[in-house]
């Protein structure tokens, strides 16, 4: 039968109305039957009359057009004077087909394929219920609106409340429903798909496992809400098994901060699309899920695309936000609530490229936000025992296809669109990513790199764009992140006072169900005889709630506990318990009641919940912000903590916090400071600075590179560093020689460099302020040179010049000319034959401190300042050390500048380091040899650097 409505004119309007806003979400089949018969009609009639700008189609008889129901129908045309195209439909049966059998309205899907005389012949009946005629434009454009409502409202766009598309909610709530909690077995997906295609979701089965799946994948989630078991994907777009093969339960999140609530009255419940069941319309949420896992959803006209954030750092904006609206309490301003959140944290990991991008999305709701695969470059071993560099990439940006990039790199080097890519492999294992891209042995890692990231996925920008149902879960809305924020709390605060409202009407029913059983137990006797001597059940409890006795007088529901009461229960120990629960009652009550009056309490116990959220499924942050180059606001992201910074001979850096070496007695073998597997980890440089210094790094050929202290990678004790091809673009016959950290870049300071032949020159330290880390040349060498040392001075310092041999001069930094950039400089001292430059070192004009000799076999000594006097630059210099006989091939590892509380730590080639108190190191003359600083283990070869 075709879709037909019955009954007045009045009320087959009303009906029709009904059934529209109905099926508003989502478009039923009648709807688009009633669509397809419009259209089919309107060119039957453009056929019969093409030059009319508008037709009345009159249904009369004609053979070729008999419906099923026999009301028989021409088709004839005529003119009206309206411009606007009209279709009318007129039956010539005045007849009234009747469907009592079925409901009204409804497609019957048992039928057959109705012809287009019965498409007609519907449409005509649906046509007469609206008075005779329907204006075709206004009926597509009506009918188009409610399928735009049912796919924004119904389908694509999550509520901010709970951060749950109404798939996601459904079936979450029907795994709960079959007892899926996280210390159950795990049930097949199918299983679940079929609970939520049968109960509340009427879609396609594809669609609700797809949406099943992302909740269960780590690489998708942060906080994944299913613990799926089997193949769920993968991070190469390997598709999911089948549901058949694939097993799932609820996690701890979704069980404890998503459904805890659900049974007690803090949602509100409608019926599902056959009312048979109840669904929630918004689940009960504790965590700001549209935050912490973000979404992505395509609507008609419009598209959300959140990214996932980090649940510790969403928790502390919560408390933030929730402790400001306090009374008197500072409001949290943008800036403070961007350090709280300064950016996503996506579960891949990865880096994020400033923070520009971040701020425009939180404030605005739309921007992108730069990401950046992590890498290094390695070291390894080829076919033939030879060591070439390579680029290790060991997380993705987030939604990167792996097995896409790797093909488009291939394509890259193909092509010749990246040169210097000698081999790619993929080494990923279940532990995580690792593609390694081999380089050929002339290549530079950091030109190989930065091409990758300009014209591969390796770095990418998540493109933002903050949209979802705000409200009560019907306004589509662009939304920033404070207002995301508060739309959570103010559920939340919602939430909480329905849940106080429905435990306290169950806290008053029980206190009341006690206070009649504490009556019965005063009365023992007579409640028992009044039982006794009634005939029946209903007598006595007529006999318990009798108002003219005193002593009793029960309300209904206090006798229904009375009788149902044993005699075992009528103890005096039971009276103390039911005392105990009336007292707890109270409590209770009191507490319920507090927190349906005090703001104030409600909002103490969202902060207990956010700590104890962060308690129980915080996670460090996995995605970390780099700063983009020349941002300098970013700086503020990192503490300004104290560092040891080591450098080896090798080629690798590492930063360590200062706290990770304690204070050491003078003579003891001090503790591993770096890996000590190979020569090339002999620490060539290691020295203390504030994580916000500029590192102002030379290498031997005399280039400069600019970095930012907390830009180093950190590392642990033994562990070897990063290589630093992968921090700087130094090329590999180049190392390392300097490095000087700068806080600030001023008129007054000079940078001061020297050779180890003896060469010195004096430039302003303003001229290095641009620096980056491409690089720049400082000092022109002559053969067989290298550029050794680095410092800071003024005019009114000293300079000290140190040989290996054991001389050292001192001179005015004033006596030296400043020259310019690239010059080669002036001889700083006279040097023997076979003598080079040990140390350089800046005594500041004021300085009444101590120069400290450490020599190579770890014997040192302080030596009084005053003892080096100050003569003219370019002398042979005094005697500083003088070495033991017993070690004649002993020389002069360093010379520095200290006072008598300062400590100092002492490194070996080895990696043994020893932090000791200077003052724990005696003073002696120039020509002294000096004490045991450290005990060094010379003969395997090693020794103080």
């Amino acid at each position: 039968m075709s879709p037909v409505l019955v009954g007045s004119s009045r009320r087959r309007r009303r009906l029709l109305r009904s059934k529209s806003a109905a099926y508003a979400a989502p478009l039923s089949l009648s709807s688009v039957s009633f669509l397809s018969s419009l259209l089919i009609v309107f060119l039957l009639c453009l056929l019969v009359a093409p030059d009319a700008d508008g037709f009345v189609a009159d249904i009369g008889s004609s053979p070729a057009c008999t419906s099923r129901s026999g009301v028989s129908t021409t088709y004839s045309s005529t003119h009206r004077s309206s411009t606007t195209a009209c279709l009318v439909l007129r039956s010539s049966s005045s007849d009234v087909i009747d469907n009592t059998d079925g409901e009204l309205g409804s497609y019957d899907p048992s039928s057959a394929e109705l012809t287009e005389s019965e498409m007609a012949n519907a449409a005509n009946d649906l046509v007469r219920l609206t008075g005779g005629s329907v204006e075709l434009p206004d009926e597509i454009s009506q009918s188009f609106m409610q399928y735009a409502l049912s796919i924004i409202l119904g389908r694509a766009l999550p509520d901010a409340r709970d951060g749950l598309k109404p798939v996601h909610r459904r079936i979450l709530y029907a795994m709960s429903g079959l007892g899926l909690g996280p210390n159950s077995s795990h049930r097949k997906c199918a299983r679940v798909v079929g609970e939520v295609l049968g109960k509340y979701h009427p879609h396609g089965d594809v669609a609700v496992y797809d949406a099943l799946v992302r909740l269960a994948q780590d690489f998708s989630t942060g906080t994944p809400l299913i613990d799926g078991h089997g193949n769920f994907g993968s991070i190469d777009n390997d598709p999911a098994a089948a549901m058949r093969y694939t097993e799932c339960k609820l996690t701890k999140v979704s069980s404890e901060a998503l459904l805890d609530d659900l049974n007690s009255a803090t949602v509100d419940f409608v019926p599902n699309f056959d009312g048979n069941e109840v669904e929630p319309t918004v689940l009960p949420a504790k965590l700001p899920i549209l935050l912490l896992n973000g979404c992505a959803g395509i609507a008609v006209g419009m598209a959300t695309n959140c990214p996932p954030h980090n649940l510790n750092e969403l928790m502390d904006a919560c408390i933030a936000l929730t402790e400001a609206k306090e009374d008197d309490a500072p409001e949290v301003t943008d800036q403070r609530l961007f350090k709280l959140v300064p950016g996503p944290d996506f579960p891949t990991g990865a880096l994020i490229i400033g923070t520009d991008g971040s701020k425009k999305l939180y404030k605005t709701g739309n921007g992108g936000v730069v990401m950046r695969a992590v890498t290094h470059v390695e070291q390894i071993v080829t076919g033939r025992g030879k060591t070439r560099s390579a680029i290790v990439v060991t997380e993705l940006p987030y939604q990167v296809n792996k097995a896409a990039l790797l093909e488009k790199i291939a394509d890259l080097v193909n092509d010749k669109k990246i040169e210097g890519v000698a081999d790619l492999r993929d080494e990923s294992d279940r532990d995580g990513i690792r593609v390694v891209i081999e380089l050929k042995r002339d290549a530079v890692a950091a030109v190989v790199q930065n091409n990758l990231l300009k014209k591969s996925a390796l770095q990418t920008t998540f493109s933002g764009n903050f949209l979802a149902l705000m409200g009560s879960g019907t306004v589509p809305q662009r939304f920033t992140l404070r207002a995301a924020l508060d739309t959570f709390l103010d559920f939340r605060f919602l939430t909480i006072r329905r849940k106080a409202a429905y435990q306290l009407t169950k806290v008053k029913a029980r206190a009341h169900t006690v206070e009649g059983l504490l009556k019965a137990l005063q009365s023992a006797d007579e409640v028992i005889e009044l039982v006794r001597s009634a005939p029946d059940q209903n007598e006595a409890r007529e006999a318990l709630m009798d108002p003219s006795n005193e002593r009793l007088g029960l309300s209904r529901d206090q006798a229904d506990a009375v009788l149902k009461l044993q005699l075992g229960q009528l103890t005096r120990l039971n009276k103390g318990k039911l005392l105990d629960e009336q007292e707890t009652l109270s409590a209770s009550k009191a507490e319920l009641e507090n927190l349906l009056n005090v703001d104030t309490a409600v909002r103490s116990l969202m902060i207990k919940e956010f700590n104890e959220n962060k308690r129980k499924f915080g996670v460090p942050r996995r995605t970390q912000i780099q700063p983009e180059e020349g941002e300098l606001e970013d700086i503020d992201l990192v503490k300004n903590s104290r560092s040891v910074i080591v450098v080896t001979r090798g080629g690798y850096i590492k930063r360590m916090p200062l706290k990770t070496f304690e204070s050491q007695g003078r003579g003891t073998r001090g503790k591993k400071g770096t890996s000590s597997t190979s020569e090339d980890n002999e620490v060539s440089h290691c020295f203390t600075c504030n994580d916000h210094d500029t590192l102002l790094m030379t290498t031997q050929k005399g280039i400069a590179f600019g970095l930012r202290a907390f830009q180093v990678p950190t590392g642990t004790r033994t562990a070897k560093g990063v290589p630093i091809p992968s921090v700087l673009p130094v090329k590999t016959d180049d190392i390392i020689t300097s490095v000087l950290t700068v806080s600030e870049f001023t008129e007054e300071e000079y940078v001061v460099l020297a050779t180890e032949n003896g060469w010195i020159k004096k430039t302003s330290l303003k001229a290095f302020e641009n620096l980056s880390s491409r690089g720049l040349i400082i000092a022109t060498l002559e053969d067989g040179d290298r550029l050794a040392w680095c410092q800071k001075c003024t005019d009114k310092d000293d300079i000290l010049i140190g040989s290996r041999l054991g001389m050292a001069t001192r001179f005015s930094a004033e006596k030296l000319r400043p020259t310019g950039r690239t010059s080669r400089g002036v001889r700083s001292m006279k040097l023997k034959e076979g003598d080079t430059v040990a140390d350089m070192n800046v005594l500041p004009s004021d300085s009444v401190g101590y120069v400290l000799a450490v020599t190579s076999s770890g014997y040192g000594k302080r030596i009084n300042t005053s003892d080096f006097r100050t003569t003219a630059r370019g002398g042979v210099g005094v005697i500083a050390i003088k070495f033991k006989q017993s070690n004649a091939k002993d020389v002069v590892s360093c010379l520095l500048i200290v006072n008598e509380d300062d400590e100092v730590l002492v490194i070996t080639a080895k990696g043994i380091m020893v932090r000791q108190k200077v003052k724990d190191i005696s003073t002696q003359s120039r020509t002294a040899t000096g004490v045991l600083v450290q005990r060094v283990d010379v003969e395997n070869g090693d020794h103080i650097t």
